[in-house]
């Protein structure tokens, strides 16, 4: 899997001392030196930043839990929802990696600069056509969802924030995949640091409305992960304009550049594509938890972002594999390329796996942690123990995959995307959940099922190295 040369040519890194450089920012050339390092600089504030992107979710629902069922319940229905705008924002921002990745690694930061201000310019684009309508549809979009009245009325606030304001979620994912393409993922891990700390404040304040906040409820924690996200954005904007040593946006450079843009928007369809069929599955997995009561429904927004919470630090060393990858390709060097997604692959399986057994074996504790209800506790614990049995397959599989992202293959992924999610995982949800009488759990067997169909997929695609001849 490594090539011998790479492999023979590294040497044991000062660990402390790189750990301090990640943090700082590194000025490394990623495409030279130690790989293991270099995986390192990269990972270190992608996965904190992942880490901090993750916290958003789970500081909610330790809020929201508190409101009862009904409340946890809008919080799920409404994250599937948003899974479609998470779709959108990672889609426009895998093609951006890749592209300013590229640039960079053809020691081109001018052409990095006017790729990133295409992307902007895309995002803001599509964060209106999706937050204006949001804004005025959403209890409706819940009830499609198979909400109750009770559920429509206590959520509906929060549905019209969390939709309408989607803009916010969408720039900040963009924003942060110029930097992390630039190599400066220590500026988008402190960026979230700001919009964490805001949330992690005003969140029990407008919740519950403490000192002189008003009390909101579930509507409250929407408001609260809108402010933060949105003044993380205008600190992002500040600091693209104000530069680093790797990227900086200058004025003149802040027009449309149609050759650029276009081929942004010919390579992001189908990363858009590729994430909306993996999300809207997320919607049929919880329109098939949601035939079964608002207890189920509950126990899998709890145990699921819990998960989440995991998974996005392991999408941080899926991200600086697909960096390193970007980066390399740039640099005319394809074996640097495939041995850091190997090894990155190997050092996400193992977190991964540690994680994964550590839940299955403590799934009632934590699922304590944000919930008292009986009824939902053991369901909650169920789903955790379920989902974590695939731990492995899903460290491999996202490190693949964002391999050919990076390299700006988008198309390899979505279909690989399209067979696991949508011809295996929802079928086999369908028929083991209420055909074979397993209830919510069926649900989650597919989804270790199909994660781990795509795992290997992944792996025996990106052995044929068909994504070192991609071109952007």
């Amino acid at each position: 899997m490594e090539t011998p040369e790479i492999a023979a040519t590294e040497k044991p890194i000062p660990l402390w001392p790189s750990i301090r450089e990640a943090l700082r920012g590194s000025h490394q050339d990623f495409t030279t030196g130690s790989l293991n390092r270099a995986i390192l600089l990269l990972a270190i504030p992608m996965v904190l930043e992942m880490v901090l992107e993750s916290l958003f979710a789970v500081v909610d629902v330790f809020w929201v839990g508190r409101l009862g069922a009904d409340a946890i319940a809008t919080v799920g229905l409404t994250e599937s929802l948003l899974s479609l705008v998470f779709a959108v924002g990672l889609g426009l921002s895998l093609s951006t990696t890749a592209m300013v990745a590229r640039r960079i690694g053809e020691k081109d930061p001018t052409g990095a600069a006017v790729a990133g201000v295409q992307a902007i310019a895309l995002g803001l684009g599509v964060s209106v056509l999706i937050g204006v309508p949001c804004l005025f549809y959403a209890p409706n979009l819940l009830r499609l969802m198979g909400a109750s009245s009770q559920i429509v009325a206590t959520g509906g606030g929060y549905a019209r924030i969390a939709l309408g304001g989607s803009g916010a979620i969408l720039m900040l994912f963009l924003n942060n995949a110029i930097f992390r393409g630039a190599g400066d993922a220590a500026i988008a891990m402190r960026l979230l640091w700001v919009s964490n700390i805001i949330n992690l404040i005003l969140d029990p304040c407008l919740i519950f409305g403490w000192g002189p906040f008003p009390k909101l409820g579930v509507t409250g924690a929407a408001l609260a992960t809108f402010t933060g996200r949105s003044i993380g954005v205008a600190y992002q904007f500040y600091r693209l304009l104000r530069g680093s040593q790797r990227i900086r946006i200058l004025r003149h450079q802040i027009r449309l550049n149609l050759g650029v843009l276009l081929r942004l928007v010919r390579v992001s369809l189908t990363g858009i594509l590729q994430f909306a069929i993996a999300h809207t599955s997320w919607i049929g997995l919880v329109r098939i938890v949601s035939i079964f009561g608002s207890a189920a429904l509950a126990g899998y927004t709890i145990a699921i972002r819990i998960v989440i919470f995991i998974i996005l630090p392991s999408w941080g060393l899926s991200n600086a594999a697909a960096t390193l990858v970007g980066q390399n390709l740039g640099a005319k060097q394809p074996e640097r390329a495939e041995t850091s997604v190997w090894r990155t692959g190997f050092y996400n399986m193992i977190f991964l796996g540690i994680i994964g057994l550590l839940f299955m074996i403590f799934a009632r504790p934590v699922v304590h942690l944000f919930t008292s209800d009986p009824a939902v506790i053991p369901l909650a614990a169920s789903c955790l123990r379920i989902v974590s049995a695939g731990n492995i397959g899903y460290a491999y599989g996202m490190v693949m995959l964002q391999a050919f992202n990076g390299a700006g293959d988008t198309v390899t992924p979505t279909y690989v995307h399209l067979f696991g999610f949508w011809f295996l995982e929802i079928p086999l949800a369908y028929f083991l959940a209420i055909r074979a009488g397993m209830r919510s759990n069926g649900a989650y067997v597919a989804i270790v099922v199909a994660e781990c169909a795509i795992a290997a997929a992944g792996i025996i695609l990106f052995k044929r190295g068909r994504w070192k001849r991609q071109k952007i």
